[in-house]
């Protein structure tokens, strides 16, 4: 049996478990998701967030792409975030990021990678922001990790200048923002505890009246 028939007999198998478990938990679900977090992760298939966080099916809403971007020009993230917090009422937004990602690797690389280049250019702009303290550490690992980390805070701070998630935040404590960084090599999460209030004279200039 190859990989991609084996599949099916694991969803046969993984249901029989679920109901011996929970003979309703599947009608449950069926009923509507009310899930308390949003992941918003890279594509990476080691990266797995329900097996890390260890959550269970309704809990956490999710969107993926390389290098956990939230580009200002991106409907898919933009139209996510707003369902999220408009229509399902998420406490809590994650964007995770994780050391020895793909796309911050290409992106320091600087190599012609075609449409890809395209997307990369995101992650171009969080270097060139910060430059002189990516270049400041001792060696070119420090410097890989460290640019992972500080995509992941700037795509907070985009999240943030979403006019719907000031909106929400206006009304309430809110959606929470939340920068954290995975550990491939150890499997561990580590919540940055990004400030986001160190960038309030950015963000005045997207401040509602």
């Amino acid at each position: 049996m190859s990989l991609y028939e084996s599949v099916f007999q694991n969803n046969r198998e993984w249901v029989a478990q679920q109901l011996q478990e929970d003979p309703e938990c599947f009608n449950e679900m069926a009923k509507g998701q009310a899930p308390e977090f949003l992941y918003i992760g890279c594509s990476d298939s080691r990266v797995q967030p329900e097996d890390f966080m260890g959550v269970k099916p309704g809990q956490v809403f999710v969107h993926r792409n390389i290098a956990n971007l939230i580009p200002n020009n991106d409907l898919s993230a933009a139209s996510v975030i707003q369902y999220a917090v408009e229509h399902l009422g998420v406490k809590h937004i994650i964007v995770c990021g994780h050391y020895g990602c793909g796309g911050i690797k290409a992106a320091m690389a600087n190599k012609s990678l075609g449409t890809l280049n395209m997307w990369i250019r995101n992650i171009d702009d969080v270097y060139r922001l910060h430059r002189s303290e990516i270049e400041s550490q001792p060696d070119d690992d420090a410097k890989f990790r460290r640019l992972v980390e500080l995509n992941v805070e700037e795509q907070c701070l985009n999240i943030m200048k979403f006019e719907f998630i000031q909106r929400a935040r206006q009304n309430g404590e809110y959606p929470r923002i939340h920068g954290w960084v995975y550990d491939i090599a150890t499997g561990n999460v580590v919540d940055r505890k990004v400030d986001l209030n160190k960038y309030q004279e950015e963000l005045e200039l997207y401040r509602l009246d």
